[in-house]
């Protein structure tokens, strides 16, 4: 009642229960439960999303149970969640479902990352005008070299390298996409390089005029948000920029969603604009900071229109169950930005402070 959501209701975020302990499942395990029982078939709603805008909203998380968020929580703290190990692990279980799925999802670029949609009527134009924001924020010039990190499938390497004449190299723990970006680069100077982020250019030899990270630094967890900003200022030089793309939440703590952490992105953290401010402050002057939180909710919302226009050619390979999780995931994440509950961050940083100022690009 307090985020005006009928159980049975006819309007499009009304929930249709169909167990009888759908309510007490919610109730008992917060965002675990919801997402479990939705993909176990308990409960339907046709705009999931506006669901759990208003669920978030009307701050309903906060009171009910979540025991899967208090485990996540001492699990983050006694281990390293993301140490190099266990850095892999995202790559075989989220990154490497499948490309047929990811192309029938996402723009032709294949940017799995939130799109730009100021002057953009369809998808791919509002991703091309995030990847050109990107390119105009870091000032690139011919004969330029990119450090992308978490390079996904070479989307922002592939358009630097065609429309700015620059020399990329970019970083994935995804066999699947590297495989597929280094096909599709062919014929530019485009290198990927299946590595952890954290054992590249140890020695610092290497020097790359930018760097960006675009949807990367969700994966790297408090335990090596320092490491991580070692490493890119080591790998630039005192008058390169670095400019980090990354989800964001409000508060700082955990930041760990049970349900997203076990079955979308296994050791996920979101970072604070405390957090990166804290970990970066050693080694970086922070130049612009850019909010594009709503942008992701109209993306999302792209991805998902897609993802159910290609889904009678992909059900036989995924099935019911994981069309159920996979729907779930953008709709949810969809309603989290609408919300404002999450944010999305363009930081742009220096390694010394750019001399007589930085200057945003138009946008």
């Amino acid at each position: 009642g307090q985020a005006d959501v009928r159980i049975g209701g006819s309007r499009p975020w009304d929930l249709q229960v169909h167990h009888p302990d759908t309510l007490s499942r919610f109730l008992a395990y917060g965002s675990l439960g919801l997402g479990e029982s939705y993909m176990d078939g308990w409960w339907d709603c046709p705009q999931i999303d506006e669901f759990i805008a208003r669920a978030l909203r009307a701050r309903l998380d906060a009171q009910v149970g979540s025991p899967g968020l208090w485990l996540a929580v001492l699990r983050s703290k006694l281990t390293n969640l993301q140490s190099v190990a266990r850095a892999w692990q995202v790559g075989r279980e989220h990154y490497d479902l499948g490309n047929d799925l990811y192309e029938a999802m996402l723009d032709p670029w294949m940017a799995y990352s939130c799109a730009y949609w100021a002057q953009a009527c369809t998808l791919e134009e509002a991703q091309e005008a995030k990847l050109d924001l990107i390119c105009r924020k870091l000032g690139l010039q011919p004969g330029m070299r990119l450090l992308d990190i978490g390079c996904g499938w070479g989307s922002l390497m592939r358009f630097a390298a065609a429309h700015y004449g620059v020399q990329c190299v970019g970083l994935t723990v995804s066999r699947e996409q590297a495989a597929w970006g280094s096909e599709r680069a062919k014929g530019l100077p485009v290198r990927f390089e299946f590595t952890d982020y954290r054992l590249f250019n140890a020695d610092g030899r290497q020097k790359f005029d930018r760097v960006a990270s675009v949807g990367m630094f969700e994966h790297v967890g408090h335990k090596n948000y320092r490491a991580y900003f070692d490493m890119v200022r080591r790998s630039l030089p005192e008058d390169g920029l670095f400019l980090l793309h990354t989800i964001g939440k409000n508060r700082s703590g955990p930041g760990i969603d049970p349900w997203i952490e076990k079955y979308i992105f296994p050791n996920g953290v979101l970072p604070s604009l405390a957090e990166i401010a804290q970990n970066s402050e050693h080694a970086f002057v922070v130049e612009d900071w850019h909010n594009l939180g709503a942008d992701y909710d109209r993306t999302l919302m792209a991805w998902h229109a897609r993802f159910e226009a290609a889904w009678p050619r992909l059900k036989d390979r995924y099935g019911e169950r994981f069309y159920r999780m996979w729907r779930f995931y953008l709709l949810c994440c969809a309603g989290t930005f609408r919300a404002r509950d999450n944010q999305l961050w363009q930081v742009v940083l220096s390694p010394q402070g750019v001399p007589g100022s930085y200057r945003r690009p138009l946008i």
